[in-house]
């Protein structure tokens, strides 16, 4: 008898199963948003330096992406984000 593909049935379980897929969703958005932010810097124009790339890209709070990401519409500099 194999084990392949058994999953555990218990309420337990399946919590754990849906923090990871709750946890996976709110990295995706993150993620998103990260890409987002140094894309549209670029398309209007703005150069992105890799160290300002390297921040966006690192950061994992998406509260601060998303103010990043309103802010990239306005800007005139990437380091204008920060402030």
């Amino acid at each position: 008898m194999t084990m392949q593909n058994y999953r555990f049935k218990s309420e337990f379980a399946e919590m754990l199963r849906e923090e990871g897929r709750a946890e996976g969703r709110a990295e995706g958005r993150a993620l998103g948003a990260a890409r987002c932010v140094p894309r549209i810097l670029e398309r209007r124009g703005i150069p992105v330096t890799e160290s300002v790339r390297e921040r966006i890209l690192g950061c994992t709070d998406l509260a601060l992406l998303e103010t990043w990401l309103d802010r990239s519409f306005e800007v005139t500099t990437a380091e204008e984000l920060f402030d």
